[in-house]
């Protein structure tokens, strides 16, 4: 995860969104406190919103060998994946951040790229404030293989 203050032109207020966002939002809150993190204690939190309306939380896994530990971003993702869809519109992302929002890495931004240029919803623990922004703009030189 890393940390950013987006412009205030990207901020929206939380029971502004229409009821699927506040949905995906609220699984994401509720993802984070499932979150094993006994090394860092920096919980993270994320949900997908499949094409068909379907939603999948995750949260961040660490493990004492660091580089295999997972995001919440991509558990989510997986658990969507392994049950069959492939398909997505948008995933949200809390962090135990009070103060500034916690964006995706550099790997799930490239993770989730392989499935398009999903809307992204970035919101602080408070579910007050949300950050609107989609992956084209966190990641705008995707890496991808010409098929």
């Amino acid at each position: 995860m890393s940390s950013s203050d987006p412009s205030s032109a990207n901020i929206v207020k939380f029971a502004s969104l229409d009821s699927e966002t506040q949905a995906v939002l609220r699984q994401a809150t509720a993802s984070r406190l499932n979150a094993y993190c006994p090394y860092s204690k920096f919980q993270v939190g994320a949900a997908v919103v499949t094409a068909t309306g379907a939603i999948f939380g995750g949260c961040n896994i660490e493990n004492s060998a660091y580089t295999v530990g997972i995001c919440a971003e991509r558990t989510a993702l997986a658990k969507a994946i392994s049950e069959g869809f492939k398909s997505f519109k948008a995933v949200a992302v809390i962090g135990n951040q009070e103060n500034v929002y916690t964006t995706p890495c550099g790997a799930c931004r490239q993770f989730l790229s392989e499935f398009g240029n999903l809307k992204i919803f970035i919101s602080k623990p408070d579910l007050e404030d949300v950050y609107v922004t989609d992956l084209g703009q966190l990641l705008p030189h995707q890496f991808q293989i010409d098929q």
